[in-house]
């Protein structure tokens, strides 16, 4: 029977990936995180045009008395627990806001075309919202970095 053997630094509480510093203000740290699809790692990718590589730019909120330079390798981790937060405030919430608003409107009104576009209208203000709590949302989906 095989083991399960976990990495000495991994916590089975957090996501984790590697990246780079790109930049560094006076309240946060810019480190640019490869996401690379299973394809990219083929070693066909060039014959398919699969292949996706993309980049994203993380923004950690600088604490005190540790210092990085840019060009720095580090580990960018956050819980586990935030990224299913995540996920439901950006998909299952508004889905199930969208249903509701389709199954009620369809039953007052009883015309499917004007139910389907209440019931996409309805998530116009709740992305507005999303956005105008954006500093709140940012405060609550919090990035660490630890050196390698």
């Amino acid at each position: 029977m095989k083991k399960l053997e976990t990495q000495r630094d991994c916590s089975l509480d957090d996501i984790s990936h590697s990246g780079l510093i790109q930049k560094i203000d006076d309240q946060q740290i810019y480190v640019s995180i490869v996401s690379q699809s299973a394809c990219a790692a083929c070693h066909a990718k060039g014959v398919c045009n699969v292949s996706e590589l993309s980049e994203e730019i993380v923004e950690v909120p600088k604490e005190a008395g540790i210092h990085y330079e840019v060009g720095q390798n580090v580990k960018v981790s956050m819980q586990k627990s935030l990224g299913t937060h995540a996920v439901f405030l950006g998909y299952i919430l508004p889905f199930l806001i969208l249903l509701a608003t389709l199954i009620i409107a369809l039953a007052i009104t009883g015309r499917e075309g004007l139910s389907g576009l209440l019931a996409l209208a309805i998530l116009i203000p709740y992305y507005l919202f999303l956005y105008t709590m954006r500093d709140r949302l940012k405060r609550t989906f919090t990035f660490r970095i630890d050196p390698f």
